[in-house]
Formats: C-alpha cells, sequence, structure tokens
C-alpha cells in the first residue's frame, strides 16, 4: 500500500468513482473528508482564496511554514479557491454539485442557508446529492444556534467527566478526540446514505452533532444512571470493577499496559508470575471478586512486573497469551517491527519537504485497498484543473468565484 507522488493517479480503493466536495474547515468536516479520500473517493475541497483552511496553521510547523498536520487531514484532497459568498463561487458550487455525490460541511447551521446553497437549493440541481452536515448541536433544537467546537461536544456528551484522576478536574485525551468521532460518524452516515441511494436515487442530510457524536460512544453510561443510579466517575488509567487492567512498572522504567482480567487469561498471567496459587484464591477467582479488590491485586501484579525488564516481561505475557502492549510514542512505533511488516505508517511525497511520514489508510480492504496519494495540497493547487477542467469555466467565470480577494 504504497503511496502515490502523482496527483493524477486514478484514485484506488473502495469509493473509487465517488466524488465528494468539502466545504468544511478546522477538523470534524475535513476528517470526514480524510476518510473518504483515504478509501479512493475524489475530494474537491473548497477554502476561500487567500487564508484557506485554517487547519494549513495548526500543529507542529516546519521551518519552512508547512503544517504537518494539515498534510496528513489535507491529503487525497484536491484545493479549488473560490469564494461560496459570492454569486460566482455560489454558482461554481452548485455546478460542482451536479456531478458530485458527496457534500461536507461543518459550519453554524444556517450558514449553507445563508448563502443560497440550502439543501433544497442543492437538490434542486442534484437529487441524488448526499449532504454532511456537521455542527456542535444539531440543526434542530434549542442549542442549534450556539457554536460549538470539539471540545464542547466532549464536555455534553460524556467524555470530558470520565477521563482523568477522580482528584482532580477532568482532562483532555490528547487528541481532538471530539472532532474525530464525529467526522467518522459523517463518513459512515454518507456511506450508507450513498448504499440507500442505490433503492431510492435520493440523496438525504446527514445531521451530525458533536456532542452526539460523543455521546454514541459512552457506552452504558446513561442506563447505568436511568436504571442504577449510578454516575460513571473518573478512574484515571484502570475501569472500575475489572483486574487486573492497568499500566504496570518494570526493571528498566517502562510502563506496559497488562489486561489480564479475564478469568482464563488471568490464570495464565499468575502461571508466568508464579503465584498460581492466585488464580484458585476466593479474593481472585472470579470477575467480580477480582473487581472488588482492584487496588490490592494491582499491587501484586505490580510488585511482580517491577522485577522485570520490559521487553522480558512483554516476551512472557506473549509466549502465554495475556494481552500486553507497551506504552508507544512516535519514536517507538517508527522501530517496531511489526508497525513495519503492515506499513502502519509510509513515507509520502511532499513538494516543499521532499517527504512526510505519516500513518497509513485503514481500514484495509482486501481487494480494493485505499491509498494516500499526495500529502495535503498547496492552496488553490487544483483551482484550474477543477474549475476549468472537470466544469468548463471560463477565465473569466474562474475569476468571478474567486470573489474580490
Amino acid at each position: 500500500m504504497q503511496p502515490s507522488s502523482d496527483p493524477g493517479v486514478a484514485p484506488v480503493g473502495p469509493l473509487a468513482g465517488v466524488v465528494v466536495i468539502e466545504l468544511g474547515q478546522l477538523i470534524a468536516g475535513p476528517f470526514a473528508g480524510q476518510l473518504l479520500g483515504d478509501l479512493g473517493a475524489e475530494v474537491v475541497k473548497i477554502e476561500l482564496p487567500g487564508t484557506g483552511d485554517p487547519m494549513r496553521q495548526w500543529g507542529q510547523l516546519t521551518p519552512e511554514g508547512e503544517s504537518l498536520w494539515w498534510s496528513v487531514i489535507g491529503r487525497n484532497k484536491k484545493s479549488v479557491t473560490l469564494d461560496v459568498r459570492t454569486e460566482g463561487g455560489r454558482a461554481a458550487v452548485l455546478r460542482l454539485v451536479a456531478l458530485a455525490d458527496v457534500l461536507i460541511e461543518n459550519f453554524r447551521p444556517g450558514t449553507l442557508e445563508k448563502w443560497g446553497l440550502s439543501y433544497e437549493a442543492l437538490r434542486q440541481v442534484n437529487p441524488g446529492i448526499v449532504v454532511v452536515r456537521v455542527s456542535g448541536f444539531g440543526q434542530t433544537g434549542p442549542y442549534t444556534d450556539r457554536a460549538g467546537f470539539g471540545a464542547i461536544g466532549e464536555a455534553m456528551g460524556g467524555l470530558r467527566a470520565v477521563v482523568g484522576d477522580a482528584d482532580r478536574p477532568p482532562v483532555r485525551t490528547g487528541i481532538a478526540i471530539g472532532d474525530a468521532l464525529s467526522g467518522a460518524l459523517g463518513a459512515l452516515g454518507a456511506v450508507a446514505a450513498l448504499l440507500e441511494r442505490r433503492t431510492s436515487g435520493q440523496g438525504q442530510v446527514l445531521d451530525v452533532a458533536l456532542y452526539e457524536s460523543v455521546l454514541a460512544f459512552m457506552e452504558s453510561l446513561i442506563p447505568d444512571y436511568v436504571t442504577e443510579g449510578w454516575i460513571r466517575p473518573r478512574t484515571g488509567a484502570t475501569l472500575p470493577g475489572v483486574a487486573p487492567s492497568n499500566v504496570y512498572p518494570t526493571l528498566d522504567g517502562r510502563d506496559v499496559l497488562i489486561a489480564g482480567n479475564q478469568d482464563s487469561v488471568f490464570r495464565r498471567l499468575t502461571e508466568v508470575m508464579g503465584a498460581e496459587h492466585l488464580a484458585d484464591d476466593p479474593r481472585y477467582a472470579t470477575h467480580t471478586a477480582r473487581g472488588e479488590r482492584q487496588r490490592e491485586l494491582d499491587a501484586l501484579v505490580s510488585a511482580w512486573t517491577a522485577t522485570v525488564p520490559s521487553a522480558d516481561l512483554l516476551e512472557l505475557l506473549a509466549k502465554a497469551g495475556v494481552p500486553a502492549g507497551p506504552i508507544y510514542r512516535a519514536p517507538d512505533m517508527l522501530e517496531d517491527p511489526h508497525f513495519m511488516a503492515r506499513e502502519a505508517i509510509v513515507k509520502v511525497p511532499h513538494p516543499v519537504l521532499g517527504s512526510v511520514t505519516m500513518q497509513n489508510v485503514f481500514p484495509r480492504a482486501s481487494r480494493t485497498p485505499g491509498s494516500i496519494r499526495w500529502a495535503g495540497p498547496a492552496l488553490g493547487e487544483h483551482t484550474d484543473e477543477v474549475l476549468a477542467g472537470m466544469l468548463g469555466l471560463s477565465a473569466s467565470e474562474i475569476t468571478s468565484a474567486q470573489g474580490s480577494r
């Protein structure tokens, strides 16, 4: 699954032939576009002339001023600059919609309508268009008009309340998980709508709310409270009632995560520890019993792991069939032979930097694998290719679509 440096290479992947217009910016909408592009869709990203998507300035910047985050979230996309707030820009978008399958946007509700690009206007030129609308609180309800970023979705969707240690304030997960979940559900919804369109011939709107996307992943948080009156607390690295499953120290100072909580797995763990009696001890013999004595069981496991070097520990656990893994950072991933064998991380050609190393396309399709065909493009790199080549616009029409900027 090696990437191609040639933007003219035909898309490969299960979504080859699907045309996506991306009107969104920042993370949630563009991540949905990234996922669809990874799987072969032709993604035409519309950006404002002169400025473009703010993601071009987010994250770690190279000395050349290139955003490494943009190289990932903008990959496989064609950048077209036009101003949708102008008549010429709006006309160009509608002509693109006539040829497209999916349109993604993540502006505040009412913005597309203000620009004359409501769903009704879009479906007039293409009844089959699937519109993915990502917003903080959805297209309906009393909070519809409120601004909302992924962090707010994480807070109100229930995630922030359960992340961190009980004696400290809620913390961030370290990535823009609320946006990513919304983008993933938006992409999934788009694919589902395209499948349904095969029968009905009609498009539809996917209403993706940031807080609901987070809520969708909150397991039994709601029934826990409604049925049992239990509010899930912050528990740090552990899951209450599931033991042993935690991060444990080693002799060389590297932490290792061990998930030995299932009965049969716990027995195998005790055999590796040389403490087989624990598996038959009534205090630890069952899932419920281990959960009730989580702290003392973690202390027993920690006392043993602290005497074993991390590499030896991982080898012992792997041979015994006990799920375990080291806490990886980027350098560890790049050196791991399994990551290498599966090409989980690849180098993608970049016109300024030479190449950028990034994560590959997931999931992996056996017959029609996705691909990274190019890194995030320069602002407006494909404007003439799309507006003149794809739509047949004249030079004056392209100028009109650019607005007065």
